[in-house]
């Protein structure tokens, strides 16, 4: 293997190592290990119970709205599919990657409605996951779409 193949292998592993990642955090939202603490940081109330389920369907209904504009361009992976387009109507006028902030929202959500320590260590691993599949979902983009960084210059979020 020469140092060209090992750069694209390794690049390679380490999307797929994010996605994994994602979705493991994502699928422990529904699985509490006994050894994680779970002991509460504040007793839940009904506030925060509505609190946390009204931002669970705000960011359920971004979501659904960032893969209807998306359409064909949906892929887990950080790397735009071959044929995909520069999407920059819809939702995607107002924030880049609305399907991952909603992610991280839901996983927040989630935490507002339980108030414990294993939530929040969830909900942090998962921002900071989609945070590293951002920088490398934006150098892809960058490198495919020539007006990619006007479009990050217009839009912040």
């Amino acid at each position: 293997m020469n140092k060209f193949q090992l750069k694209t292998f390794l690049k390679d592993a380490y999307e797929i190592i994010l996605v994994f990642l994602q979705f493991f955090i994502i699928a422990l939202h529904f699985f509490q290990w006994e050894l994680l603490p779970k002991k509460q940081v504040i007793h839940v109330t009904p506030i925060s119970y509505f609190m946390g389920i009204l931002l669970i369907i705000i960011a359920f209904i971004i979501m659904l709205v960032s893969i209807k504009d998306l359409g064909r361009n949906l892929s887990p992976f950080p790397r735009p599919t071959a044929n995909s387009k520069l999407v920059t109507k819809g939702i995607y006028r107002f924030m880049r990657h609305p399907m991952y902030y909603s992610l991280i929202l839901i996983s927040f959500g989630v935490f507002i409605i339980k108030l414990n320590i294993y939530y929040i260590c969830l909900s942090i691993s998962l921002s900071l996951i989609i945070k590293l599949k951002i920088v490398l979902e934006e150098q892809y983009l960058k490198n495919k779409f020539e007006n990619y960084l006007l479009y990050k210059n217009e839009v912040k979020y």
